[in-house]
């Protein structure tokens, strides 16, 4: 019987990384649930559609998000990082606008729902974040400074 290491095989990168997508999915599609169970004004109609609400967040989050951010960079400097709020609440909305099955009442419920959302994701998404190991296997000194042996005779070299 031959055991395989997966670790050689040629998939278990992608298998990781689509492991690691889904889990970021699954952690998103709870902070939108929760942000439709706690704040009023965000409701949805089956759980389908939450699912592809974070779906559609996570993709919107990804491309859509950053270049508002980029765009509205001079609000975001001059109020501290508070717009922040406001374009993360444009994309929930946006959201909403996309799937059908979800549903934001207006912009209040957006920004609450993009605060619970945000503080959801961070509690469950922290442990994976920056979970990729680094594995050393050997370490060297280097020094810029060649090392010098005293002398036959006399004491160590003290450098000044």
């Amino acid at each position: 019987m031959t055991l395989y290491n997966l670790r050689s095989w040629p998939f278990s990168g992608k298998v990781a990384q689509m492991k690691s997508a889904l889990i970021r999915w699954i952690a998103l599609a709870l902070a939108v649930w929760v942000a439709a169970t706690i704040v009023p004004g965000i409701s949805y109609d089956n759980g389908q559609s939450i699912l592809i609400a974070a779906l559609v967040l996570g993709i919107l989050n990804a491309f859509v998000k950053p270049a508002l951010s980029v765009l509205s960079l001079p609000f975001i400097v001059v109020t501290l990082g508070l717009f922040l709020l406001v374009v993360n609440a444009l994309v929930l909305m946006l959201t909403a606008w996309l799937v059908s099955g979800f549903h934001v009442a207006g912009f209040w419920p957006a920004v609450g729902g993009s605060v619970v959302i945000s503080i959801v994701s961070f509690f469950l998404g922290s442990s994976g974040r920056g979970s990729s190991s680094i594995v050393i296997d050997r370490v060297e000194t280097v020094s810029a400074i060649p090392r010098r042996s005293p002398p036959p005779g006399k004491g160590p070299v003290i450098d000044v």
